[in-house]
């Protein structure tokens, strides 16, 4: 028996064929799980449907998770239509592509205020409105990046806003542990993503990576996905609150070097 058979997911943020959440919604899939799609509207018809429809998936929706209304509008249907929920993954994340070059200093009110809305309370409010779905065994994730611990050279602002997904991850987990619903983010290595693309100089990120982390390897969409199915099944049923690196090692490095 796959481990997720008969669960029943809900993915938020696929972009294309190289989002992290699509290499997450093909691993779930291939576990025996069912799993809905919800995106921005302007990717759902071109993006987002051809990739959903090829794994059978039965909800495909549109949604602003900068908007409590459509937040709230998709969890209905998706109660209507689904009933229970056991998986929900959360990979959505935005900030204006010029808070993410120059200087952090320089980071407009506006862009600031923009970041932490999409890219970490949208979170809190997805848990909120899909929360009469969830039950014990439940399992919520979200996707951060080694960013919010450290420094990164043109991660700016959104390093500040996955930070607050972080502990946004902690205080849910908190929250929500006593029903038997978990949280847990995953923080992947760099991967060439759509949202990638929008850092400067992301290619001096990426480049060296398979040289200098300890596993000797570019992070790829399959192998996070391998992680949120231990976190979305029962082989993590006493995980919560934790931040899980699929980075091949690389945040034990203290001084990174090039062999």
């Amino acid at each position: 028996m796959a481990l997720l058979d008969g669960r029943k997911a809900l993915v938020f943020g696929v972009a294309n064929d190289h989002s992290i959440a699509w290499g997450i919604a093909k691993a779930l899939h291939a576990e025996g799980a069912t799993v809905g799609f919800s995106s921005v509207e302007s990717l759902i018809e071109r993006r987002v449907r051809p990739l959903a429809e090829s794994i059978g998936s039965p909800f495909i929706e549109a949604c602003d998770v900068s908007s409590d209304d459509d937040i709230r509008a998709v969890m209905t249907k998706w109660g209507e239509q689904q009933g229970a929920l056991d998986v929900l993954v959360h990979a959505v994340a935005y900030a204006k592509r010029e808070d993410l070059s120059g200087s952090f200093v320089d980071t407009s009110r506006d862009g600031f205020a923009l970041a932490m809305d999409v890219s970490a309370y949208s979170l809190v409010a997805l848990a909120r409105e899909a929360r009469p779905y969830l039950h014990r065994g439940s399992s919520i994730l979200t996707l951060s990046y080694y960013g919010a611990e450290k420094v990164v050279s043109h991660y700016n602002v959104m390093g500040v806003a996955k930070a607050a997904l972080e502990a946004s991850v902690r205080y849910l987990a908190a929250d929500l542990g006593p029903d038997g619903i978990r949280v847990n983010a995953i923080s992947a290595g760099p991967i060439r993503t759509l949202s990638a693309g929008g850092i400067a100089d992301f290619r001096k990120l990426y480049g060296p990576f398979d040289t200098i982390a300890p596993m000797r390897a570019h992070i790829t969409i399959e192998d996070v996905g391998k992680s949120a199915v231990y976190l979305g099944s029962d082989l993590s049923s006493a995980v919560t609150g934790e931040v899980v690196y699929v980075d091949g090692g690389f945040n034990i490095l203290g001084v990174p070097t090039i062999d």
